[in-house]
C-alpha cells in the first residue's frame, strides 16, 4: 500500500512515497521536488564479506535520458558509463550518508538513486540525497541516520533555500549541506568570494531546514519502517589487544612521530609483522584482526599526541603549513606549467589554451541547452605517487571528484569570454601524495594559468583543514597530511 509524506522546504514542498514500486529492495522511496523525481533504493547482503578491512558501501546515481525527454547521442543510443555529473552526484550522496554507518560492518550495502524525471527547475542531486536517506531510514539496513540535505543560494541580498536552476545563474553562493539531528555530515560550496559571516548564516539556515526533513524521515520510519537487521559485532580477542598495547605501544609511538611518510609506514609495518609472528601458533587465522588492532593503536596514539600533548606526527604546530616550493615554466613547449610542492605532496600542473568552438567541451547530459565548457580541469592520481603498484585504467570516481573540486575553486576567477576568448584545459598530475593533493592542484593550477598568460583576477590557494575531538578536547589542524586525514574526524578543504 502506497503512503506519501510531504514537507515544505523553502518555497517548495518535497514529497516522499513508498510501498508502490521496487518492493523487493530493502528500502525504496520515490521522491519528488516540483516535477523532478527520483527513485532511491537501499539493499544489503545477507552475509558479510570476508577478507576486507573497510565497510563496503556502493552508491550509484543513474541518469536516464528519458527523464529529460532526450535520446542519448552517438551510435548506440543508450546510456553508457556514468557522466561526470552522475559521478559527482553519487559522491555527494556517499559523503552525506557514509559516516553514519558502523565502520566495522562488512555487509555490502548498495544505494541507487535513479533519476526518473527532470523539470529543469529543481536539480536532482539534492533530491537524491534526501531520497537515499528516506530509503535507508525505512529499510532494515542498520544505519545511524536519517540525514537531510538542502542547497542555499544568495541573490538580491538574501539567502534562498533550494533555489531553482534559473535563480542560481545570478547567485553569489552555491552551498550544499547534509546533516542529521546532531550535526553536519557533508558540506560542498562554491561562491564568489562571500564573507565568512554570510557563510555561517547560510549554514545555520540550512541546518534549520534540514531538521524538517530529518523529522519527516523519522516519521516515515515510525509509520512504515522495517525493524533494523541485527549485525553481529566483530570478534574480539582481548589478549591480542593487550599484548599489542603493552609490547608494541612504545614502538608505535616512535613510528607515529617519524616525520617522513615512507619511513613511518615501514616502522609500523615492522610492528605489525612482530605481532603476526607472535600469534602465529595461538591465533593462526587472526591476521586481519591483528592488522586492524595495530591500525587502532596508531590512530589512538596519533590522536592522543595531538589533543593531550599538542604534538603532530611531523612535528608541526597546529596552525603550521608544511614547507612550500613553487616553480613555473618547468616544461618546454607547453603553454603554461607549474610544479607545486607542499611537504610530501607534489603536483605538476599544465595549462593548454585552445580555440572556442573547436576545443570547448560539449556536454550531453540531462540539462537542456547546457552551454559548452571553456574551462576544464583534470586531475590524475597515478599509483607511483604513493609508491604503489596497480594497473592504470583511466580516471576513477575519486579523480573525477578531485578534479571537479579544483575546477570549482578556480572557475570564479577565470576571465570572461569577451576578455579572453580561449578554451583553457588544466591538467594536474600528482607526482607525490601525502594529503591535500586536490588543494595542491588548486595552487598549482593558479600558477600554471598565470604562466600561460591567462589574466585570472587573483591568485587562488587551497588548504585542507582537520579536526580531532576526544571528549571535550578539540584540536583544529591546518594543512593535514595523510595520517591526520585517515584517522581524523574531519577533512575540510577550503580555497
Amino acid at each position: 500500500m502506497e503512503k506519501t509524506f510531504t514537507v515544505q522546504i523553502g518555497a517548495h514542498p518535497m514529497t516522499f512515497s513508498t510501498g508502490k514500486v521496487a518492493k523487493q529492495a530493502n528500502g525504496a522511496v520515490v521522491a519528488r521536488h516540483g516535477e523532478t523525481s527520483i527513485l532511491a533504493t537501499a539493499c544489503i547482503t545477507d552475509k558479510p564479506r570476508t577478507g576486507i578491512d573497510f565497510f563496503p558501501l556502493l552508491v550509484d546515481f543513474e541518469e536516464r535520458f528519458y527523464s529529460a525527454g532526450k535520446i542519448p547521442g552517438g551510435f548506440i543510443k543508450r546510456e553508457g558509463r556514468p557522466s561526470e555529473t552522475a559521478i559527482l552526484s553519487s559522491r555527494v550522496i556517499d559523503r552525506s550518508i557514509r559516516s553514519l554507518f558502523d565502520e566495522t560492518m562488512r555487509h555490502d550495502v548498495h544505494v541507487v538513486a535513479t533519476v526518473l524525471s527532470v523539470d529543469q527547475i529543481n536539480p536532482p542531486n539534492i533530491l537524491g540525497i534526501n531520497a537515499a536517506s528516506a530509503a535507508l531510514s525505512i529499510s532494515d539496513v542498520p544505519w545511524g541516520g536519517p540525514v537531510g540535505a538542502v542547497r542555499v543560494g544568495y541573490r538580491e541580498g538574501a539567502l534562498v533555500v533550494n533555489p531553482t536552476e534559473e535563480e542560481m545563474l545570478d547567485s553569489e553562493l552555491d552551498l550544499l549541506v547534509a546533516a542529521h539531528a546532531d550535526g553536519i555530515t557533508m558540506v560542498e560550496c562554491g561562491s564568489k568570494e562571500v564573507s565568512e559571516e554570510l557563510l555561517v548564516d547560510a549554514l545555520d539556515l540550512a541546518q534549520r531546514e534540514i531538521m524538517k526533513l530529518v523529522n519527516l524521515f523519522n516519521e516515515m520510519r515510525a509509520a512504515v519502517g522495517k525493524e533494523k537487521m541485527v549485525v553481529p559485532g566483530p570478534m574480539a580477542y582481548p589478549d591480542i589487544e593487550e599484548w599489542i598495547r603493552s609490547s608494541l605501544g612504545g614502538e608505535i609511538r616512535e613510528a607515529v612521530l617519524i616525520h617522513e611518510k615512507k619511513a613511518r609506514e615501514t616502522k609500523i609495518a615492522s610492528a605489525r609483522e612482530k605481532a603476526l609472528e607472535h600469534f602465529t601458533e595461538a591465533y593462526p587465522a587472526s591476521g586481519d584482526y591483528i592488522a586492524a588492532s595495530i591500525d587502532e593503536l596508531v590512530k589512538g596514539t596519533m590522536r592522543s599526541l595531538i589533543v593531550n600533548e599538542g604534538v603532530r606526527a611531523d612535528g608541526r604546530a597546529m596552525d603550521q603549513l608544511r614547507k612550500i616550493t613553487c616553480e613555473t615554466d618547468v616544461l618546454p613547449r607547453v603553454h603554461g606549467s607549474a610544479l607545486f610542492t607542499r611537504g610530501e605532496t607534489q603536483a605538476l600542473v599544465v595549462t593548454t589554451l585552445g580555440m572556442m568552438g573547436v576545443d570547448d567541451q560539449i556536454l550531453d547530459g540531462l540539462k537542456q541547452d547546457e552551454p559548452a565548457k571553456r574551462f576544464i580541469l583534470h586531475y590524475n592520481f597515478p599509483p607511483f605517487s604513493v609508491g604503489e603498484v596497480r594497473p592504470m585504467r583511466g580516471p576513477g570516481r575519486r579523480e573525477i571528484g578531485h578534479g571537479a573540486l579544483a575546477e570549482r575553486a578556480l572557475r570564479p576567477l577565470i576571465p570572461g569570454e569577451e576578455e579572453f576568448p580561449y578554451v583553457m584545459r588544466v591538467v594536474s598530475d600528482i607526482l607525490e601524495s601525502n594529503g591535500s593533493s586536490s588543494q595542491a592542484s588548486i595552487c598549482g593550477g593558479s600558477l600554471s594559468l598565470m604562466n600561460a598568460g591567462v589574466p585570472i583576477k587573483k591568485h587562488v590557494a587551497g588548504v585542507a583543514m582537520g579536526l580531532i575531538k576526544e571528549g571535550e578536547k578539540v584540536a583544529i589542524l591546518t594543512d593535514i597530511q595523510g595520517l591526520e586525514d585517515h584517522f581524523g574526524d574531519m577533512d575540510f578543504k577550503v580555497a
